[in-house]
């Protein structure tokens, strides 16, 4: 794999034509769990045979190429429990297995990934649950809760009326019963004090959503009156639906829909003039929190063009003064429209499938990039980041410096060693820093500091980004090490 760092010195140049100050826009709300964060739509529902689930079989995904259910392969390195399948092995030789939403594991893993890339809060999908999947929604819900509060990441129900006949007391009647508990945990979202509940498909006026203006409504005032923060999931012409009006004006926070409305940095482009904008007026006009979503494309279609689409979505969002961004989604792999980990190539992919790998456009992407840029997304939208139209986010893994060994050199004669290499990849370079430290400072060139880096446990690992989140690019630095008594400097040389 190449170094994340191969980045040109262009590029350098027009980033600093095109930064501009950024800070978080004004809300109708303080910032709190949902306004001044990035959510993830989180479903949790794909199921396997065998893995102890009253389905017993395959859910949203498929074991073989002829049900498939799945756009795109999983990067399934992490994983602790798999399930075969009846693809051919990998390009790697390895065998074509795929994971279960019913493991704890497997949602130990996904909200790990949450929190090491920096997104703050989970919307857990749920759909009619007096049917036939409920009780693995519900056992879902128990995991999600237990990975939210081992891991330290915000979650809420997000319940998606999507052919729910019987929604309008059926849902009132669940959250009383069942998931309102939930709202103890401490990691619940909270806004405003008050716990979240996103209602997702009102307004739409079709036939798997035939919801009146007055039903909406009703449910809204009903989640109201139990204290709860209401989001709408409505759709991206909400603004200009005057049936609904009413309705939409009584949620606390607006978040449009636009999967199958984006698939282009232009039409993000076109949807920034058309709605982003005045969409954000209108809710400010009503005071409430606007929400607008993020995608990061149809990878299966050729949507993505290596995270160009996705941090353009951003940069209009936060632009356009979203007080707040929803990713859709995090793990929708049935859809192509997933952040989580994917295959990076054809050696991670089953041999003779037609799933296309994350470079499917020629360019080698880490099967964490798009990960990588919610991580970055957010800290523009917190004004952590300068706001940029030019995507920071390298698509290759970062280069990674780490300290291995001994710290102190009276245990090792090699004292401190700084190796530098691609992540997974064989070492590039060594320094020899015999000076026991807590922390490591890298310099370029002209003196000014780009980063501290803190040693844990006799090691540190430096991702390569600025203390900004902007990443370095190549050319010379320095990194210098201190016992505070010694210190001791090298060169080096990103390329």
């Amino acid at each position: 794999m190449k170094s994340g760092f191969r980045i040109s010195l262009a590029l350098g140049a027009l980033m600093s034509a095109v930064l501009l100050t950024a800070h978080p826009a004004p809300a109708m709300s303080a910032p709190g769990d949902v306004v001044g964060k990035v959510t993830v739509g989180y479903q949790g529902w794909f199921a396997a045979k065998g893995d102890g689930s009253p389905f017993n079989g395959w859910w949203h995904q498929a074991p073989s190429p002829s049900g498939q259910g799945i756009k795109d392969w999983p990067d399934t390195r992490e994983y602790t429990k798999l399930y075969a399948t009846t693809y051919q092995n990998l390009g790697n030789g390895q065998p074509a297995k795929l994971f279960s939403s019913f493991d704890q594991s497997t949602v130990d893993v996904h909200f790990k990934w949450m929190k090491e890339y920096g997104i703050d809060c989970a919307a857990l999908q749920r759909f009619n649950p007096t049917g036939g999947e409920g009780p693995v929604r519900d056992s879902v819900t128990r995991r999600v809760r237990n990975a939210a509060e081992k891991y330290g990441v915000k979650f809420y129900i997000m319940y998606d009326v999507t052919g729910w006949t019987n929604m309008q007391t059926q849902m009132k009647t669940d959250w009383t019963n069942k998931m309102s508990a939930y709202t103890s945990s401490p990691m619940y979202a909270k806004q405003n004090g008050k716990p979240v509940v996103d209602i997702w498909g009102l307004g739409f006026n079709d036939g798997a959503h035939p919801f009146t203006n007055a039903q909406g409504t009703d449910v809204i005032a009903w989640f109201k009156s139990q204290g709860c923060y209401v989001i709408g999931g409505v759709p991206r012409d909400w603004r200009t639906s005057t049936a609904f009006a009413s309705m939409h004006h009584s949620f606390d926070m607006i978040s449009p829909w636009l999967i199958g409305s984006i698939g282009s940095v232009s039409s993000s482009n076109s949807t920034y003039t058309n709605y982003f904008v005045p969409d954000e007026a209108d809710c400010k006009a009503h005071n409430i929190d606007y929400q607008p979503c993020v995608l990061p494309g149809d990878n299966s279609v050729r949507q993505r063009v290596h995270g160009d689409l996705m941090w353009r979505m951003f940069y209009n969002e936060i632009k356009a003064g979203a007080q707040a961004i929803y990713i859709s989604m995090y793990d929708e792999y049935n859809e192509g429209n997933q952040i989580a980990k994917t295959a990076e190539n054809a050696s991670m992919l089953p041999v003779g499938s037609n799933f296309r790998g994350l470079d499917e456009d020629g360019t080698i992407c880490s099967s964490d990039y798009y990960l990588r840029i919610a991580g970055d997304g957010g800290k523009m939208l917190k004004g952590i980041m300068p706001l940029t139209e030019i995507r920071p986010t390298v698509p290759n893994a970062p280069l990674i410096a780490s300290i291995q060994g001994p710290m102190d050199p009276a245990a090792s004669g090699d004292g401190t060693v700084l190796r530098f290499g691609s992540r997974g990849s064989a070492s590039l370079a060594m320094l020899s820093l015999p000076v026991k430290t807590t922390a490591l400072s890298i310099y370029d060139n002209g003196g000014r500091l780009v980063a501290q880096v803190p040693v844990v446990n006799n090691g540190a690992v430096w991702s390569g980004a600025h203390a900004s989140g902007m990443m370095a690019s190549r050319g010379g630095y320095v990194v210098r090490a201190t016992d505070g008594k010694h210190a001791v400097a090298r060169t080096f040389v990103l390329q």
